[in-house]
Order: structure tokens, then C-alpha cells, then sequence
């Protein structure tokens, strides 16, 4: 990814380091801060460390794997050195100099994206995830797993105290990689002086501003003050019970990346479940609501219980809009993970419809929405291979299920589809799919947040949608 445009003082590392490149967050903060200025992602190249050595035997591939992903993290002995105030910087200044007619925060959603696009205005995440090496690990051992970062949280949230930390130990989503290196989301519990200070300086008076927060739950074990860790994440396709010892998917999991399954042991979270890695820290929730109130501006807020319920509402409320600028909505595009393209997308007039990732939960929803909706005369269908096999992936008869409720025209993208599921396609193939589609022009006027918040109202509330 070309996403290096500011660094932290002399000797930390610097947040292209930080953030991981293969975050869902990552891709969709470089594709709105591209579409804002009018391009596209066509240099957005990155590849899966999941999607590497393809030709190799499957046990020197898993070790290729497992080195590449151990270089590509942040070293251990620098996480203390970590400023998440630079990384929000830098986030912040991915946008074009200007005023906004406001901004869209939060949990990290495909849907998030589109949404900041029609109304013109920025999206910022609500935290970052990132790798730390973990060079003698073992995706079998959630436990070693937790020893070896329960050090490296304390020295990070030492030097962040604004932020909490969450270690997400899942060799479903993660594969080999979980062995490589820990996986820790960063999540702000205020809000960062730079996203206080571009809010403040950076849009139009009385821009109004949206929160969209993941309500989703998932066991979490209290490791030490604001350190969090859970074992495998509901994106990954499975419910918490598969993650038990003598579960037949974990079985097949732990075999797939080459571990053994006698040694998984897993800590035992023994209170209620906690919100998942991507929910919104509640101080980052009042602090914004008291600078909303401070400044006189509107702040609105969304909770949504699954990413198919927002990807419902976000694109019933685009048809919604496209049509009131005199176009026929007709057409449908199912991106899937970091396969977006929301200038694109507005380019072509297409309805837009994310799932989060290739698994048969989010496949599956795609279909209940497309079945339940006036029908579309064309249906893309983008689906992101994840460079792995899981018992929880969607198959290809279910993508091509999908893209089989276009009346005229049905396409599953054909080099996406080719080696599913553990080939890799970069952001950049969307861009490339996505120019093959007629342009729609004029672009419709910006979608007004009124205007959203009411359509989210109206039917949101049929997909679970909390709006206030």
C-alpha cells in the first residue's frame, strides 16, 4: 500500500509499521480517503502473507508462511515505543486539505465506507490492529500465546493510556500466521487530539457527525487493566463453543495450519461475554459525545448486531439515493473483506453490498438480503479469497448463488474465484473489475445525513439497526 505520509518522532516505529497492512481498517481508510479525492484504488497492491508459496509442499509452504509473517510484524522489543496518537495522526492525515460536511466513525465496516463516500465526508476508525512478532510461537497454544503478550500490552498501555488493547488469538482467520506473530486491536477509550482536532478544524460548521458501532459479543478473558484476550473472533465464521477441545472444526483448523489439537487449552473467560475486537470503546463514546455538545454539533449513533445487518441497510438506503438522482439502482455489486472500491461504485451507480468476510455466515446473508429485495437487473460478485481453508468458508456454488439473483446478468469474478480459497487477489483487482462497468454520470449529489439517518430508521429496524 502507498500509505506512508507521516511518521512519529525519532526512533518509534512509524504507523505504516504499526497498522497492520492486511487489516480490513487499513484498506478501507486508504479506499475513502482515495474516493474523497476523486480516485480510485488502483495502487492499492497489498497481497495476503496467507496467499504466499503457493507451489510449495504444504509443510515447507506453512513454514515460508510463518517466517513472512514473523518479519512483517512489529518486533516485541518495540511495542513499548508505540504512540497511538501519531498512528491517529496519521490516519487523519490520509484526507484532502478542505472542510467536510461532516464525518463517520467507528467500527471498521465495508458499509462504513460507502456511506462516507455518498455523504462526502471522511471515515476514521474507532482503533487499529496490529502484529507483534511472536517468533517461537505455535497457533495451538493459545495460552503460550497469551503469556507471551500479557508483558507487551502492559509496556504498550503504559505508554497509550488512552487506549485499551485486545488480543485476538484465532488460527481460524489468522491460519499459520496465528503462530507468527499476536494480533493486539488497539482501541481508543478518549478521543485522539489529532481526530479532536481535525474534527474541529476540518468541518463545516455544524457538520454533523456518525457513530457506527459492531454490538457484536464474543467470550473475553479480563487479562490485566484494559487488556482483554479471546480466543478466535466472530468474523472468522464460527461460534465461540467451536473453539472448545474436543470440537470437530477446531480439529480440522488446528490440522489445517499443523497443529495438534492435544495441546490446545485454551484460558477460560469465566464472566459474562464482552463486545468483540471491533466494538467501540464507551469513554471514546462520551468523550465524542461531549465535544458534540461543546461545539453544537449533531451526533447520531448506530449499533448494528451483525455486519449483515448494516450491509442490508446501508445499501437499501444507496438504491434509495441513487433513484432519487433519476438513476434505476438496478445493478448490484457483492464486494467481499478488502475487496472495495467505493469510487467505483459511485462511478458506475451500482448498489453496493459488503460481507466481511468469505464465510458461510456472511455469504449467507448476502443471499437473505438480495432474496428479500426488488430484483436487480445485474449482480457482481467479488469474493476475496482468504489465502486459507476453514470449515467455516463459503464454498464457490454459494458465491455463484449469490450472483444468481441478477435477472440479466450473474458474474462471480473469475480470477478471484480461480484456486478459492487459498489464492489472494490485491484491492487493486476490485478497482480493476469494477472499471468494466458502464459509467452512471452525473454522481448524485451528496447523500444528506438526515436523509441517511432517517433511511436507516425506516429500514434498519427490520436488520436489528439501533439508530440514534
Amino acid at each position: 500500500m502507498q500509505e506512508h505520509r507521516a511518521g512519529p518522532g525519532s526512533g518509534d516505529p512509524a504507523p505504516n509499521r504499526i497498522v497492520a497492512a492486511d487489516s480490513t481498517a487499513r484498506t478501507l481508510l486508504a479506499a475513502c480517503a482515495r474516493a474523497l479525492r476523486g480516485e480510485d484504488c488502483a495502487d492499492l497492491g497489498q497481497h495476503s502473507v496467507l496467499a504466499r508459496f503457493r507451489g510449495a509442499p504444504e509443510s515447507v509452504r506453512r513454514a515460508a508462511i510463518a517466517r513472512a509473517g514473523t518479519r512483517a510484524a512489529v518486533p516485541a522489543e518495540r511495542v513499548g515505543q508505540l504512540d497511538a496518537e501519531a498512528v491517529a495522526r496519521w490516519m487523519t492525515d490520509h484526507y484532502r486539505p478542505g472542510s467536510f460536511p461532516g464525518a463517520v466513525l467507528g467500527s471498521p465496516h465495508g458499509a462504513a465506507a460507502h456511506l462516507a463516500v455518498a455523504l462526502g465526508v471522511p471515515w476514521l476508525p474507532a482503533g487499529f490492529e496490529m502484529a507483534v512478532a511472536w517468533p517461537d510461537g505455535a497457533a495451538d497454544d493459545p495460552g503460550a500465546a497469551l503469556r507471551y503478550a500479557r508483558p507487551l500490552a502492559t509496556r504498550l498501555l503504559a505508554a497509550n493510556p488512552g487506549t485499551a488493547v485486545r488480543q485476538v488469538h484465532d488460527p481460524v482467520g489468522r491460519g499459520v500466521l496465528a503462530g507468527a506473530a499476536v494480533t493486539m486491536v488497539v482501541r481508543w477509550r478518549r478521543l485522539p487530539r489529532a481526530y479532536r482536532r481535525f474534527l474541529t478544524e476540518r468541518l463545516a460548521p455544524g457538520a454533523p457527525v456518525l457513530t457506527l458501532r459492531d454490538a457484536r459479543t464474543w467470550p473475553v478473558l479480563p487479562a490485566g487493566p484494559g487488556y482483554g484476550f479471546q480466543v478466535g473472533s466472530p468474523g472468522g465464521g464460527l461460534d465461540a463453543a467451536d473453539f472448545a477441545p474436543d470440537s470437530a472444526a477446531l480439529t480440522e483448523v488446528l490440522r489445517c495450519v499443523g497443529g495438534d489439537r492435544r495441546r490446545w487449552d485454551p484460558p477460560q473467560p469465566d464472566g459474562p461475554p464482552d463486545q468483540a475486537e471491533h466494538g467501540v470503546e464507551p469513554g471514546l463514546e462520551a468523550d465524542l459525545r461531549a465535544w458534540a455538545h461543546a461545539a453544537g454539533r449533531p451526533l447520531h449513533r448506530v449499533l448494528f448486531p451483525r455486519p449483515e445487518a448494516l450491509s442490508a441497510a446501508v445499501a437499501d438506503v444507496y438504491r434509495a439515493w441513487l433513484r432519487s438522482a433519476g438513476k434505476t439502482g438496478d445493478r448490484c455489486v457483492v464486494e467481499c473483506g478488502r475487496l472495495v472500491d467505493p469510487w467505483q461504485v459511485v462511478r458506475s451507480g451500482l448498489v453496493p453490498y459488503w460481507c466481511e468476510g468469505a464465510t458461510q455466515r456472511s455469504v449467507a446473508g448476502a443471499e437473505w438480503w438480495l432474496a428479500g429485495s426488488e430484483p436487480f437487473s445485474s449482480v457482481d460478485v467479488l469474493p476475496e479469497p482468504p489465502g486459507l481453508h476453514s470449515p467455516a468458508l463459503a464454498g464457490l456454488p454459494q458465491w455463484l448463488a449469490v450472483a444468481s439473483f441478477g435477472r440479466r446478468r450473474s458474474a462471480v469474478d473469475r480470477i478471484a474465484a480461480r484456486g478459492y480459497p487459498v489464492t489472494s487477489v490485491p484491492t487493486r483487482h476490485a478497482t480493476e473489475v469494477l472499471r468494466g462497468q458502464p459509467y452512471d454520470l452525473p454522481i448524485p449529489p451528496p447523500l444528506r445525513m438526515p436523509d441517511l439517518v432517517a433511511g436507516l430508521r425506516t429500514g434498519g429496524a427490520a436488520h436489528g439497526l439501533l439508530v440514534g
